[in-house]
């Protein structure tokens, strides 16, 4: 396996971030919690320290590092909480990577500056209420009408789709195509666009301060210069961009593994019971002895992973173990971290509990681990 290495500059760069969030994130993040939202003013609080893009070439105002350098902003941010992690780094490492690779130097020019400065939050909308891991099946539609595309349909599990100030868009523009999926297209839809509206922010059961919603197309109207890439190769592009986004929930998933584990194992040394710390009891060390190397195991094959995807090579095997076991491990993880909490466990107040219900879903979004598997299989030409 190729190995990770981390050198002095992404040590600065965890530090910088690290403390830049213990002042602007963790001391609000209960409050963000609770008013469920995210308010844009850490957004900028991010683009101005270099913290949003930093891929991005310098010559639109990014840092042009690569993507160790995006797995810490991944890391860090996870470690205060989901709702702040799942927004800013689909943003800044799924959504972004489209704009940069398929737009046109006047695309770029335009929407990535603000992109870096945190002044746009972007958003993809591909699931629709009928059409989820069914990508071929979407049944919004783009119409060319001269110089302008016409769209009708409903996305929704938007992520940012409430706060965002353009979406990239997936649409048939083709609804007659054979097969499918090769009608589909990109398309950039910019907030105040006429026709486009925002449609409830949707009530989840964990990450509350995630902005998660619906966006509704009536006719909308948008420039065809908006069209990212080319017309009905969209979901080629989709395809090509999944591995990135995988993987970017596979690291936060082991974060978030780690993070339980260390509370639980905090809580544990404390907590006493017939008269001495629950620690102490051969279950409770069991129990924490497996989180352990399941996390030692995860972590080796991330690092792993994540090294070769910054090498350029073709891993989609590779990412889609990644994602379908860890986030998997995590939820085990939650399972046993919140039983060892005991009743505790149970209380708002108690970070266990706000970790234990963000954590389900990521075995749902981005692939579930049942396409995971799906494409695992193919891969191993069963």
């Amino acid at each position: 396996m190729s190995t990770l290495h981390f050198t002095s500059e992404h040590e600065l760069f965890r530090k910088s971030l690290r403390k830049m969030l213990e002042k602007e994130a963790y001391p609000f993040y209960e409050e963000w919690e609770e008013k469920r939202e995210i308010p844009r003013s850490i957004w900028t609080k991010l683009g101005e320290n270099g913290f949003l893009l930093p891929w991005v070439k310098e010559e639109y105002g990014g840092l042009g590092l690569d993507f160790s350098y995006s797995m810490i902003l991944i890391e860090e941010l996870e470690r205060v909480g989901q709702g702040l992690a799942g927004g800013v780094c689909l943003h800044s490492e799924i959504v972004s990577p489209y704009i940069v690779e398929l737009g046109t130097d006047e695309q770029k020019e335009r929407w990535l500056p603000k992109c870096i400065s945190g002044e746009i939050i972007t958003a993809i909308a591909m699931t629709e209420p009928g059409a989820g891991s069914d990508l071929a099946n979407i049944k919004t539609t783009a119409r060319r009408e001269g110089d302008h595309y016409i769209l009708n349909g409903e996305k929704t599990f938007i992520t940012n789709a409430i706060d965002s100030d353009l979406a990239v868009v997936v649409c048939k523009t083709d609804p007659s195509a054979e097969p499918a999926h090769r009608g589909i297209s990109l398309i950039v839809v910019e907030t105040g666009t006429p026709g486009y509206k925002k449609g409830k922010k949707l009530d989840k059961i964990g990450i509350h301060s995630g902005d998660t919603g619906e966006l509704i197309f009536e006719d909308a109207k948008v420039p065809v210069s908006n069209l990212l890439g080319e017309e009905n190769k969209g979901f080629y592009y989709l395809m090509g961009h999944l591995q990135q986004e995988r993987l970017v929930v596979a690291i936060q998933c082991q974060i978030e593994a780690e993070v339980m584990f260390d509370i639980t194992r905090a809580y544990v040394k404390e907590r006493k019971a017939f008269g001495k710390p629950i620690s102490q009891f051969q279950n409770t060390q069991f129990k924490l002895v497996e989180i352990a190397t399941e996390l030692e195991l995860g972590r080796t094959y991330l690092n792993s992973v994540t090294n070769r995807h910054i090498e350029g090579e073709d891993i989609v095997k590779e990412v889609s173990m990644a994602k379908w076991w860890i986030s998997e491990m995590a939820k085990r993880t939650a399972a046993e971290c919140l039983q060892l909490h005991g009743g505790y466990g149970y209380m708002e107040e108690y970070e266990i509990a706000r970790r234990y219900r963000d954590i389900p879903v990521a075995s749902i979004y981005a692939g579930t681990t049942e396409i995971m598997k799906t494409i695992i299989a193919k891969q191993l030409e069963l």
